[in-house]
């Protein structure tokens, strides 16, 4: 991977990192009133253990999302890598001097 696309790569997830932590607060119930705040401990304890925790999910499906996109991407290099090297390879074969070849010619003595 070249440097300059290594750099457009990182600034790209680095704005997907940041608009996505945008999301986050959208996700919090803040929208209590004063007499809600009156409620006892217990119902207190009761409630937040079960209220689903939706921003941190969010964040770890965010996560999990950009490394599957960096796994997929890194792949792809690694296989035109490959199939670079392969081709490379048929080349070098290809123009490769054949002494039998030469021989059945009479090219050579």
């Amino acid at each position: 991977m070249t440097e300059i696309s290594r750099w457009i790569f990182l600034r790209f997830l680095l704005l997907f990192f940041s608009i996505s932590l945008q999301f986050l607060p959208g996700f919090s119930d803040d929208s209590k009133s004063e007499k809600d705040t009156k409620v006892d401990d217990a119902d207190a304890d009761a409630d937040a253990s079960s209220r689903p925790k939706h921003g941190s999910t969010i964040f770890i499906i965010c996560i999990l999302l950009a490394a599957v996109v960096s796994l997929s991407f890194f792949l792809f290099k690694l296989w035109q890598k490959k199939k670079r090297e392969e081709q490379y390879a048929r080349l070098l074969r290809l123009f490769e001097e054949d002494d039998e070849l030469e021989l059945e010619l009479g090219l050579r003595d």
